[in-house]
């Protein structure tokens, strides 16, 4: 098997799990759907919108003649697409817009991916339907108007790129200042660093969408300021593959292991080194390193990814180049990289220090930070080192000390009195203000910190040859504190693209119940390791 098709071969996978979400009875009032919880399950009460995103990876397989393809060019396969987006359509408000997880949400995430998957596979199969056109030129008027919540880059070029394939499409320039306007915004959320901005800060999982969807509208109309954005957004994901392929993680602002590889595909043409990004992710994915993304809600944004890679995979290619030893310190994402004698050490300053430290090419530690289970008038809480915060920090050669208070997990749940009252607000006045129900949703689940009683210190020292761990726990009181320990893979905000498995998580979890058992009230609790 050659490299080029370790994509075909993940995306391939997927495609019956994808058939099975959706509704394949053409006499079914849901034919079309992909959300079996909705269709068949019945167990909530209207249909995700993003769901529809799925009709892409099957206009793909259907086109694209991929080794091993039982799906290419079956007859029945066109027709599922097709039924998928009308179902879109069906579904879909009158304005043009969609809900993802609530009713009336009217979400701009799950309205761009759908908008562009049915688009970009219309235009594949050479469909010829005048109600789907006039379908995505209501939901692009909606997109080009809507503004979400919440900084998020990838939205803003996904949004991009459906306004400029619809306009080739109709042949209008209608949404030419919409364009302008959204891509004015992404370019002012980079970083003079290289990264987009994805609610709180900095993650490379993120980042990769964004590459993918800039490189797609860069080759449909090129333009310096975009390329010079290109070359710093691809400069910088370079730094974040890892010794051994695999990619991202929880030290970054939203805890993902995404990796989108269609765009350096593209960037590729033009830029060589953006190939060599794919190729070490390539020998990750060989190894079984990839990220398992086979859940009902997202397991097509990289199943039509890595399809588009193998596609316009670059076939003339220079051998991965060794990569250097030194210390790339990204202060505004507060992220430091340090590779020194077969060690890489990738290291959030603003998480508390959560860390994942290769040798060798192999991963040797993955660290979450310190956890704490504390009882607390009568409930359960979870108090944790590694929510995005204002640290102390001091960074020498050697060593680095990050320093501040636990902050209490975010761990709400949705009970049937939470539902109801949501499905009554939204119902009622709700529906008129989507995006302040979104907001409070983003306060609740996702941005912010509450600070928890203890504090933290965390300091790594470089001593012969390995990386010295200490960390010292500081509280007033032990006695409600029941369970402590130190995780490989743990996260505390909600974000829909995180939590999911890597072969990498299967680290044991560090249980320091004991050691908090046998502290004198303020006393500290310290541990030291070497990694």
């Amino acid at each position: 098997m050659t490299s080029k098709n370790l994509f075909a071969r993940e995306a391939l996978a997927q495609i019956p799990k994808i058939l099975t979400l959706l509704d394949r009875n053409p006499h079914s009032p849901t034919y079309g759907c992909f959300d079996r919880n909705f269709w068949h399950y019945k167990i909530i009460d209207f249909p995700s919108g993003m769901a529809q995103e799925f009709v892409w990876p099957l206009a793909l397989v259907y086109d694209t003649d991929v080794p091993d393809n039982p799906f290419y060019h079956q007859a029945v396969m066109r027709d599922w697409v097709e039924a998928g987006i009308l179902y879109s359509l069906r579904s879909a408000h009158r304005d043009g817009s969609c809900d993802d997880y609530f009713p009336y949400e009217r979400a701009s995430g799950a309205a761009a991916f759908s908008l562009l998957a049915c688009l970009e596979s219309y235009i594949l199969l050479q469909l010829q339907n005048q109600e789907m056109v006039d379908f995505f030129i209501r939901r692009a008027d909606w997109l080009a108007n809507h503004h979400e919540s919440g900084q998020l880059t990838n939205h803003q070029a996904l949004i991009v790129l459906c306004l400029s394939r619809l306009s080739q499409l109709v042949q209008t320039s209608k949404w030419d200042k919409a364009k302008v306007q959204r891509l004015e915004r992404v370019l002012s959320w980079q970083s003079s660093e290289g990264w987009f901005q994805e609610y709180e800060g900095c993650d490379p999982g993120y980042h990769t969408l964004s590459i993918s969807c800039l490189a797609r509208i860069y080759q449909l109309n090129p333009d310096i300021r975009l390329k010079e954005a290109l070359i710093k957004a691809v400069e910088l994901a370079a730094e974040f593959v890892h010794a051994d392929g695999s990619y991202g993680g929880e030290y970054t602002s939203r805890n993902t292991y995404n990796f989108f590889p269609h765009g350096f595909e593209l960037v590729g043409r033009w830029m060589p080194e953006s190939l060599q990004i794919n190729d070490r992710f390539l020998q990750g994915l060989a190894n079984g390193l990839g990220s398992c993304y086979g859940d009902d809600h997202i397991i097509g944004h990289h199943t039509w990814n890595y399809l588009l890679a193998w596609r316009d995979f670059v076939p003339n290619r220079s051998p991965i180049a060794p990569r250097s030893h030194g210390r790339i310190w990204l202060k505004k994402a507060k992220i430091l990289i340090d590779r020194r004698e077969n060690t890489e050490l990738y290291l959030a300053l603003n998480k508390g220090g959560v860390f994942k430290l290769f040798r060798h090419n192999q991963l040797i530690a993955a660290d979450t930070q310190i956890s704490l289970q504390v009882q607390q008038k009568g409930t359960v809480k979870n108090a944790i080192a590694h929510l995005i915060g204002s640290y102390q920090v001091n960074v020498s050669d050697d060593i680095i000390t990050i320093s501040g208070e636990l902050g209490w997990a975010k761990q709400k749940q949705m009970t049937p009195l939470n539902l109801l009252i949501l499905r009554i607000v939204m119902l009622s006045g709700g529906r008129f203000f989507p995006n302040l129900i979104r907001k409070l949703l983003q306060s609740i689940l996702i941005t912010g910190k509450k600070n928890a009683p203890f504090q933290f210190e965390r300091q790594l020292s470089w001593e012969n040859g390995q990386w010295h761990i200490t960390d010292k726990i500081y509280a007033q009181s032990w006695h409600n504190v029941i369970a402590a320990g130190i995780g490989c893979d743990q996260t505390s905000i909600y974000v829909v693209m995180s939590r999911t498995f890597q072969i990498g998580q299967l680290q044991p979890w560090l249980n320091l119940t004991d050691e908090i058992k046998k502290l004198a009230p303020h006393q500290p609790l310290e541990i030291k390791r070497i990694v």
